[in-house]
């Protein structure tokens, strides 16, 4: 009876001691058969996603962006007093031509590329028509004197632009445009003609911002430098102004910067879009010297202005 009474507590202590070194024993050789059978091939990963800005791009064959803000510009040209002026944009693409805003304005591009997201190579000609209004001492002229040689009528610039785009000039996706525009004023207020040269540049600017810039010049005729720069004997009677003929030649030259930052930092996807604008062009020759700006006016002129855009 003693013998079975102590057994049993020295069975249960073997059994016990026994289970992990079974429990071991059962494991290596599981994991000897394991390493003896061959091994599945591992699943390929799945490919990595694309840049964010290539995740859906809104530039396709058909694209929009609208836009309005508001700047301050001259009341005229030659004016050193500054009005609040609506400033609407226009770009895009749609049945394979292009749309770009030229001041108050617009150009079409007939050979406007198809979208692409790879990294262009050589030149490219765009060409089409160009449309330019003016309205020079048409309304809100703040200057007293200057108002009382009577107001102007507003003008449609309707011509050409022909200008050559050259991508990846500094950096990927960039593009510098030389051009020049032609246009005639079409509803018979100066009925004169503006030759502009311009050159541009449009890059990405570090995460979700756009930047373009352009320096252009503008050479008129006659017509337009009489319309808008002479002081005629009537209107120097009215003003107190001395009399003044103004002829063509080079009227102004400057630069334009547009600085656009998307909302949600990828400009390539569309949608809403802060923008500003900031100007500087000095006017040139008789545009300079008459009465108007030298007298009453600045030949040195800014434009500052800032709004909001949707593309799509």
């Amino acid at each position: 009876m003693k013998t079975s009474l102590i057994s049993a507590p020295l069975t249960l202590a073997l059994a016990l001691c026994a289970a992990p070194a079974l429990a071991s024993e059962e494991a290596e050789t599981a994991a000897a058969e394991e390493q003896a059978q061959p091994k599945p091939e591992p699943a390929p990963a799945p490919p990595a996603p694309p840049p964010f800005a290539f995740a859906k791009p809104v530039f396709d064959e058909t694209w929009a962006t609208i836009g309005l803000g508001v700047g301050m510009v001259p009341s005229y040209a030659g004016s050193n007093d500054y009005i609040a002026f609506p400033l609407p944009l226009i770009a895009g693409r749609v049945g394979g031509v292009g749309i770009a805003p030229n001041g108050p304005g617009f150009v079409l591009d007939f050979n406007s590329p198809k979208p692409s997201f790879v990294p262009r190579k050589g030149a490219r000609l765009a060409f089409g028509p160009a449309f330019r209004f003016r309205n020079d001492r048409n309304n809100r002229i703040t200057d007293e004197v200057v108002a009382r040689a009577g107001k102007l009528d507003a003008a449609l610039e309707v011509g050409a632009n022909v200008a050559v785009s050259i991508p990846n000039v500094v950096k990927s996706f960039d593009a510098l445009s030389i051009g020049v525009q032609a246009r005639r004023d079409v509803l018979g207020a100066h009925e004169g003609w503006v030759i502009e040269p311009q050159v541009g540049y449009r890059a990405l600017v570090g995460k979700g911002f756009t930047l373009q810039a352009q320096a252009s010049m503008e050479i008129v005729t006659d017509r337009f430098a009489d319309y808008y720069f002479t002081v005629s004997p009537a209107q120097a009677a009215a003003t107190g102004l001395a009399q003044f003929r103004a002829d063509g030649g080079v009227n102004r030259i400057g630069t334009t910067a547009i600085l656009a930052y998307d909302l949600d930092r990828n400009p390539l996807n569309g949608g809403w879009s802060l923008t500003g604008i900031g100007g500087y062009s000095r006017l040139i020759g008789d545009s300079a010297d008459t009465p108007y700006t030298s007298v009453r006016g600045d030949a040195n002129q800014f434009i500052l202005g800032a709004g909001v855009a949707f593309t799509f």
